[in-house]
C-alpha cells in the first residue's frame, strides 16, 4: 500500500508531436549585436564628425591641411586668412582666405597658385574615384603658373616626384564664378609664353547674369599672338546643362574661330566644336606646334573637332589653299615622345603652283612664274629649300593623300596617290604614285634625317608610256610617234634640300624606247640628212613612219655628274648615238647627238647635234666643228677638183652598225651593248664625261671635264 503521506510527483507532459523546440533568445554579446553595435558607433561618430565639422566650419583643420598638402605636394602650402573644410550637406565645402602653393624649386620664385579666396564646393564621390569633379568653383584675384622645364620633362603643374610631368588637365568644374583671375603658361620646347585674364563675373542667387568672358596674348615661336572670348550660358552647368563656347584667334598671320559646346566649364572631353581657320601661310600655325607642312598660299579651312582622350579629332575637314581644294579628316594625338599626326585628305584639283613647295618651291615664287633662280651667275631650276629637319624631332605622321586633276599646262598629270610616313625623323613617301600620259609613275622615296646631312633614296618608275600622247600632253605635236617608253631613275645622295641631294647623287637613269615609229622628217634631221630630207619633202612623204627598233638613254651619275651609259637608238634607217651628259651641281649640260644611216646617202651632214646651257635655259646647235670640216674639206675638193667633187665629203655610204635590241631593252650600260652580229660596241659613251682619241678617259680629260662642269670655262 503506499505511504500516503509520501509526495506525488506530476510528470511533465511531453511536447506534442510535430512541434519543434523554441529557439533561445541570443544573449547580449553575439556576433550579430557586436557588428549593429559597431555600425551604430561608427554612424554615430560620422554624424557627430559632420555636425561638428558644420558647426566649426572645420575652422580647426587650418594647420593640419597645411601640413598634409605641402607632404603630399612638396610644396610649401600656407593659409593666410579664413579656412573651411566640411560637408555642406554632402558635398566638401573648400573655402580659403590668402591660398598660395609655391612653385617647385626649378620654376623660380613665386607660387603655382595664389589667390585672395577660393570657395569651392566638390563632389564627395569624386574623391574616392581620384578624379575630382568641382560642383563650384569661386576664385578672387587669382593667379596660375603653368610652366614646363627647358628639357620639357617636368612641370608645376605635376606634384609627384616621378621625373616626368603629366600633360595638363583642366579639372571638370560645372560652374565657375571667377573674378580677376590671370592664367600664365609657358613652354620653352613649343616656345609658347601666353598670359590669359578672366574678367569679373555677377552672380545674382545661383544664376550667373553675364557671360564668363576673357582675352590673353603670348607669343609663339616668337610671333605675338591675342585672342578672347567667352563662355555664353554658365547658367546651364547648373542643371547639368552644357557651356556654348566662343574663342577667336589672331597670331602667326592666321585667323581662328572656334564656336560649339563644352559639356562643362572647363571640360574639354567629348566637347562639339567648330573651327574656322584661314590666313596666309597653312604652314605658320601648324609651325606653333612643332609641326611641319608644306608652304600654301592663302588658305581657309573649317572643321568640326573634339576630344576622345589624349587626340583632338577634326573631322568634315573642308576648304582650299591657293586654287586648290582640300577635303578629309586628320587627328593629332598626344603620345610620348612625340606628337603623331594621322590624316586621310582629298583633293579634286589640285593646282600645279600650289604643288610646288611639296618639291621645295615657294608658293608664291611659283605663282610668280619665278621658280627659275640665279646662283653664281647661272640659272638654277632644282629646289634648293631646306628641309626643316628640327621640326621633324617633335612629331611623327601617317597620311594618306589623293588628288583627281592636276591643273597644269602642257603637264598631263593626275590620280596622285601619295601616302607618307614619319617615324622619329625617317620620312617615307611610298607609295607616290601618279598617272602621266596614260602610263603610271610608281615611286618610293626615303629621306632619312636621323643622319647629317639628310640621306635620301630615289626610286621613281614610269610604266610603258604611249610616245605621242605623252609629247601631245606637254604641248608637242605627237609627232606620227606611235612607239612607247618606260624609264626608272634609282639614285642616292646627301643633302638638305633637292639639289643638294641631286648634287651628291649616285646611280643610274635609263629610258627605254621599245619598238614603234617616228615621222621620216625627224629621223632625217637628227642626221642632217639634207638630200634624203628634201627628196622626201618634194615627194611629199615627209610624214612617213620611220620604224623604231629599240632604243636606249642611259646614265650613269657619280657625285651629281650623270654620263651617258649608253644613249642609243636604233631605227629601220639609222642609228643614233649619244655622248656626254648633265650635272646635278650646277644644273649644266654638255651633250652631242649623232645619227649614222644604215643607207648609202648623197648629201649627209653626219654632223653632231649638240645640247648645251642649263636645265632651265637649254641651248641647240647643229653647226659643229664637224660639219664645219666637212664643208672646209669640200669646198678643198671644189678646188681642187671639181665643184662637183664637193658632194664627196658629204656622201654617207651607210655603214652603221646595228644594235642588239636584247641589251637594249634590259637597260644594259654601255659595257654590255652588242651589235646585231654579236660583237661589244665601241661606239656608245661608257658612263664618262670626256674620253682621248683611243677611247680611254685619261686623267686630264677627267680633271678638264670636272671643271667644266662645275662652270669654269
Amino acid at each position: 500500500m503506499a505511504d500516503r503521506d509520501s509526495s506525488i510527483t506530476t510528470p511533465e507532459a511531453a511536447p506534442p508531436i510535430g512541434d519543434s523546440p523554441a529557439r533561445p533568445a541570443h544573449a547580449p554579446g553575439t556576433p550579430l549585436a557586436s557588428i549593429i553595435a559597431v555600425v551604430t558607433t561608427l554612424l554615430g561618430l560620422i554624424v557627430l564628425a559632420w555636425t561638428v565639422l558644420f558647426v566649426t566650419k572645420g575652422r580647426f583643420l587650418k594647420s593640419t591641411f597645411e601640413r598634409i598638402a605641402a607632404a603630399q605636394t612638396h610644396r610649401n602650402v600656407h593659409v593666410a586668412g579664413d579656412f573651411q573644410l566640411y560637408f555642406a550637406p554632402f558635398n566638401v565645402k573648400f573655402l580659403a582666405e590668402g591660398l598660395t602653393v609655391s612653385n617647385p624649386e626649378w620654376a623660380g620664385r613665386g607660387n603655382f597658385f595664389s589667390a585672395k579666396k577660393i570657395d569651392t564646393r566638390i563632389s564627395t564621390w569624386s574623391l574616392f574615384a581620384h578624379k575630382y569633379r568641382f560642383n563650384w568653383v569661386g576664385i578672387e584675384d587669382g593667379h596660375v603658373d603653368l610652366q614646363w622645364d627647358k628639357a620639357g620633362e617636368r612641370n608645376t603643374w605635376t606634384f609627384s616626384q616621378k621625373k616626368k610631368g603629366d600633360p595638363f588637365e583642366l579639372p571638370a568644374i560645372r560652374r565657375a564664378l571667377v573674378q580677376g583671375t590671370l592664367v600664365r603658361y609657358v613652354d620653352p620646347r613649343m616656345q609658347i609664353e601666353a598670359a590669359i585674364r578672366v574678367h569679373t563675373v555677377e552672380a545674382t542667387d545661383t544664376k550667373v547674369a553675364n557671360a564668363v568672358r576673357f582675352d590673353g596674348n603670348g607669343t609663339a615661336r616668337g610671333t605675338r599672338f591675342t585672342l578672347n572670348g567667352a563662355l555664353l550660358s554658365p547658367n546651364a552647368t547648373v542643371s547639368g546643362g552644357e557651356n556654348e563656347l566662343q574663342l577667336h584667334v589672331e597670331g602667326v598671320r592666321t585667323n581662328i574661330d572656334v564656336s560649339g559646346t563644352l559639356p562643362g566649364a572647363t571640360e574639354l572631353e567629348g566637347a562639339d566644336l567648330h573651327v574656322d581657320a584661314r590666313g596666309q601661310n597653312l604652314a605658320d600655325i601648324f609651325a606653333v606646334f612643332g609641326i611641319a607642312v608644306p608652304d600654301t598660299r592663302n588658305y581657309r579651312l573649317r572643321a568640326a573637332t573634339t576630344k576622345r582622350g589624349d587626340e583632338w579629332r577634326f573631322t568634315g575637314l573642308r576648304g582650299r589653299f591657293g586654287a586648290s581644294d582640300l577635303s578629309g579628316k586628320f587627328t593629332v594625338a598626344l603620345k610620348e615622345p612625340r606628337l603623331l599626326l594621322t590624316a586621310d585628305l582629298a583633293t579634286r584639283v589640285l593646282d600645279i603652283i600650289d604643288a610646288g613647295p611639296f618639291i621645295g618651291y615657294s608658293p608664291q615664287a611659283s605663282a610668280a612664274g619665278a621658280v627659275v633662280t640665279q646662283a653664281a651667275g647661272t640659272p638654277r631650276i632644282l629646289p634648293d629649300a631646306p628641309l626643316r629637319v628640327e621640326s621633324l624631332k617633335n612629331f611623327d605622321a601617317k597620311v594618306n593623300w589623293t588628288v583627281r586633276t592636276v591643273r597644269a599646262e602642257k603637264l598631263p598629270i593626275s590620280n596622285i596617290t601619295l601616302g607618307l610616313d614619319l617615324d622619329n625623323r625617317l620620312l617615307k613617301l611610298s607609295p607616290l604614285n601618279f598617272s602621266l600620259a596614260r602610263g603610271t609613275v610608281n615611286s618610293d622615296i626615303t629621306i632619312n634625317a636621323r643622319r647629317q646631312p639628310v640621306f635620301t633614296d630615289y626610286d621613281i618608275r614610269l610604266s610603258p608610256t604611249p610616245m605621242g600622247v605623252l609629247l601631245a600632253g606637254f604641248g608637242v605635236e605627237e609627232s606620227g610617234t606611235t612607239g612607247t617608253l618606260k624609264a626608272r631613275v634609282q639614285l642616292t645622295g646627301s643633302g638638305n634640300s633637292v639639289h643638294d641631294s641631286l648634287a651628291n647623287s649616285n646611280g643610274r637613269i635609263a629610258v627605254i624606247l621599245p619598238k614603234g615609229s617616228f615621222w621620216t622628217r625627224n629621223i632625217q634631221l637628227s642626221e642632217l640628212d639634207i638630200g634624203t630630207f628634201v627628196q622626201k619633202m618634194f615627194e611629199k612623204k615627209l610624214k612617213e613612219p620611220v620604224q623604231i627598233n629599240c632604243g636606249l638613254i642611259g646614265f650613269s651619275v657619280r657625285g651629281g655628274i650623270a654620263a651617258a651609259d649608253p644613249i642609243l637608238i636604233d631605227t629601220q634607217k639609222n642609228v643614233m648615238l649619244g655622248r656626254g651628259g648633265f650635272s646635278f651641281k650646277n644644273e649644266t649640260i654638255d651633250m652631242a647627238f649623232r645619227a649614222d644611216s644604215k643607207k648609202f646617202s648623197l648629201f649627209a651632214g653626219q654632223s653632231p647635234v649638240s645640247i648645251g646651257g642649263y636645265f632651265a635655259r637649254p641651248s641647240f646647235n647643229v653647226i659643229s666643228p664637224e660639219l664645219i670640216g666637212r664643208a672646209g674639206a669640200g669646198i678643198g675638193l671644189a678646188l681642187v677638183a671639181s665643184p662637183l667633187a664637193a658632194v664627196i665629203a658629204f656622201v654617207d655610204v651607210g655603214d652603221a652598225k646595228a644594235a642588239d635590241c636584247g641589251p637594249v631593252l634590259a637597260g644594259a650600260s654601255a659595257g654590255g651593248q652588242r651589235t646585231d652580229k654579236g660583237k661589244p660596241r665601241d661606239d656608245v659613251g661608257k658612263g664618262t664625261t670626256a674620253k682621248s682619241e683611243d677611247g680611254k678617259r685619261s686623267k686630264g680629260d677627267r680633271q678638264k671635264q670636272r671643271k667644266k662642269f662645275l662652270g669654269i670655262f
